[in-house]
């Protein structure tokens, strides 16, 4: 299981933040990053084992991130809590905010969850994220250079109850297709990549990380989904992101960005 992040202080940090070695606007984002349950949170009742599954984090989609972060010089902010203690890809009136039943898993934690514990969890976690993307964001605007968010994500092979399912590689957008619509494009080139098209999940999620830092303040996003037994090691999630670097840079250097001015200062 991952160690969780402290800061100077030796408190809990819910988020980790890499600067940027080269500034010009990309900021890559990992809402699944950690599987940890913060100290001072009431423990989830589940063995390691299950905290190791896809319903606690998204196996291998950080070791991704913090490649293409190193690949292309981009900065990165990432979750440092397990999804299963608050999910910061979650809009704060979601009914799946907190999860007390995902994939065939029961949460005992969660299960008699009070609303006083989910906005304890949403001051020391959820909102903590949201504030470092945030500001990292208006860094970017405040220096004269406009952002585009690439949020970094892995899935499950199947679920439980489901199929097998094709794509090596997800594409998620809704009302902007900036950078996703060429990405796709981009990527169905390649002849051993399945690609899908708001696959395996819908990018259409009103709240979610993607909408509410990127549609709502007319900011240039993607989400990407790998699946998770393609970058379950630290090597072959190196591997991905080797391949994915020089995609992203190639679509990201085509597409139009739009006018600093246009965008919203504040999420």
């Amino acid at each position: 299981m991952p160690d969780t992040i402290s800061d100077r202080a030796g408190n809990f940090s819910p988020v980790e933040t890499i600067a940027a070695a080269r500034p010009r606007g990309i900021i890559l984002v990992c809402d699944h990053a950690r599987n940890a349950v913060p100290p001072g949170t009431e423990p989830l009742g589940l063995p390691e084992s299950e905290m190791r599954r896809h319903i606690a984090w998204d196996p291998g989609a950080r070791d991704v991130t913090l490649g293409l972060a190193r690949r292309m010089g981009a900065g990165a902010v990432m979750s440092t809590f397990s999804r299963l203690v608050i999910d910061p890809n979650r809009g704060e009136d979601d009914p799946t905010l907190v999860m007390r039943l995902y994939d065939g898993t029961i949460v005992p934690g969660n299960a008699h969850i009070t609303e006083a514990e989910i906005n304890r969890r949403l001051d020391a976690y959820h909102r903590p994220y949201h504030g470092a993307l945030e500001a990292a964001i208006n860094v970017e605007i405040a220096a004269g250079r406009t952002p585009a968010l690439v949020s970094i994500h892995s899935f499950t092979p199947r679920l439980k109850g489901g199929g097998v399912r094709p794509w090596h590689v997800g594409v998620l957008w809704d009302e902007d297709g900036r950078i996703a619509v060429p990405l796709i494009e981009r990527l169905s080139r390649e002849p051993d990549i399945v690609v899908g098209d708001n696959e395996p999940y819908s990018g259409e999620l009103k709240g979610d990380c993607m909408y509410r830092h990127g549609t709502r303040r007319g900011i240039a996003h993607v989400l990407i989904e790998v699946r998770q037994d393609l970058i379950s090691e630290t090597r072959s999630a190196e591997d991905w992101a080797e391949r994915l670097a020089p995609v992203l840079e190639e679509v990201l250097s085509e597409a139009d960005l739009g006018s600093i001015d246009r965008l919203e200062r504040t999420a």
